[in-house]
């Protein structure tokens, strides 16, 4: 088959969330955290980056390590983690990587020749006197650092706001010098905390963490993870500084709010955090976001999808789908892999990710093994959903299965609709087809694969014929 775009646009073996791309030249360029595969913690790797042609999205390039954690010089031993970075172009056309170690409360700055170089450890964001931003009396902690530089000054934004903690005021934003690290206006608060959101606009969606930063015309969006966690949101203003005024959610990793498939309320796959942003390429506007699998919070996805802004500018949320970055809908023939599905649940709904109570994607090895991802502990009711598949004449659906189970997959094309197959299976320790008719009327159709039956099988792809 020729190659389309999908979610994750990445391999299903890369596991790169927190993900900040920026279109240089001809190319887009994904920068992020580094989980590794079964990972005990986040953001266990060094920096490293991909990119691909802004014009075809679906040939990634593996540009290697950019930076290693050791190289800052609080972390020779490697004992920190690389949290969420940033990237910004200086006046000085230098490209300058931000970020923050765990157990640090600074910002560190690298910087290379280069979107995709080696980059070298610079400095650290000060005040003029010299003392490290983060550390002078009164300062909050700094923590996911978001940069856009214009002018000759780089505006920095930073924050953490847990539940409970009052000490954590909110979202701020640092003015730099255009030597990037000494600090020309100090921090200043423009999106509240969930301990401070009470009766201000954005109470229910208050700031958590990720903060990211992208003008479009004359508006900027600060795009940061709400309070829930599961959710991007944006806020609006006419100044990098602010005022900044919310503007709503732009995508949920359980695709909570979304309602043109379900309720609204009910979540359609297995939520956590969240971290991402908005970039144009070629045109088109998308958010990039993760998702979470292998049942835990430590081994994060990219994904993307394409957004749409109203003449006001204000951006009405997307769904979660398989085809990303495809713009349309993948062809309705052929072998997929079931990694790529978008939804993920049982008949016991949960917003968030559950561990082994719940289906989930995960790979066989170890990470770095290039081994495609599938759908593991499938139990009774575990249901799997793949949008969007532009279908023409398709009259049956292979399913390559293993596991110990024995009962039946159910094929529909919507999550409340008719059982259109099924597809009985058996105990077997090795990967098994199963082929059963699925005349399916032409157009564009969601596929959605329910098990029913006792046991525990894995879904390693389905095949439309």
């Amino acid at each position: 088959m020729k190659k389309y775009a999908t979610n994750p646009y990445l391999p299903s073996w890369e596991y790169i969330p927190d993900a900040e791309p920026y279109v240089f030249g001809n190319r887009v360029y994904v920068y992020g955290s580094h989980d590794y595969y079964n990972g005990h913690v986040f953001c266990l790797g060094d920096y490293v980056c991909w990119s691909a042609p802004s014009g075809k999205p679906t040939h990634w390039r593996y540009e290697g390590v950019i930076y290693s954690k050791t190289q800052d010089p609080l972390n020779r031993d490697g004992k920190m983690c690389l949290y969420a970075p940033d990237l910004t172009v200086g006046s000085d056309g230098r490209f300058y990587l931000y970020y923050v170690l765990d157990h640090v409360s600074i910002v560190s700055v690298a910087v290379c020749d280069t979107p995709a170089g080696k980059y070298q450890f610079l400095g650290y964001v000060h005040y003029p006197d010299g003392t490290r931003l983060g550390e002078r009396p009164g300062d909050e902690p700094q923590f996911d650092p978001g940069v856009i530089t214009e002018n000759g000054r780089t505006y920095l934004y930073t924050g953490f706001c847990g539940r409970g903690d009052t000490s954590r005021t909110g979202a701020m934003v640092t003015v730099l010098e255009e030597d990037m690290l000494t600090i020309k206006e100090a921090p200043t608060f423009i999106v509240p905390g969930c301990e401070h959101s009470a009766g201000t606009e954005f109470e229910g969606h208050a700031f958590f963490e990720a903060p990211s930063i992208r003008r479009r015309g004359d508006t900027y969006y600060f795009i940061y993870s709400s309070e829930v966690m599961h959710e991007l949101c944006y806020a609006t203003s006419d100044s990098p500084t602010g005022k900044f005024h919310y503007g709503g959610v732009i995508v949920s990793n359980c695709d909570l709010h979304i309602d043109s498939y379900k309720p609204a309320e009910l979540p359609a796959a297995y939520g956590a955090n969240n971290h991402g942003s908005i970039v144009e390429i070629n045109g088109k506007w998308y958010i990039f976001y993760h998702r979470h699998t292998n049942g835990t919070w430590y081994s994060r996805q990219g994904c993307a999808e394409e957004i749409h802004f109203n003449l006001d500018g204000t951006i009405p949320q997307v769904e979660m789908t398989s085809c990303g970055l495809n713009n349309g809908p993948l062809p309705g023939k052929g072998e997929y892999p079931t990694y790529l599905a978008c939804n993920l649940f049982t008949d016991t709904p949960s917003i968030y990710i559950g561990g082994d109570r719940f289906p989930k994607i995960m790979q066989d090895g170890r990470d770095g093994d290039k081994n495609a991802g599938y759908i593991a502990n499938i139990t009774d009711s575990a249901t799997a959903g793949f949008k969007y598949f532009d279908c023409k004449n398709v009259q049956e659906i292979t399913l390559s299965v293993r596991g110990y189970a024995n009962g039946t997959f159910e094929i529909k094309t919507q999550m409340d609709g008719e059982v259109l197959a099924s597809i009985p299976v058996k105990y077997s320790n090795v990967w098994e087809d199963y082929t059963e008719k699925l005349p399916l009327p032409d157009g564009v159709h969601a596929i959605y694969i329910t098990y029913r039956g006792p046991g525990n099988a894995s879904l390693r792809a389905f095949t439309l014929n």
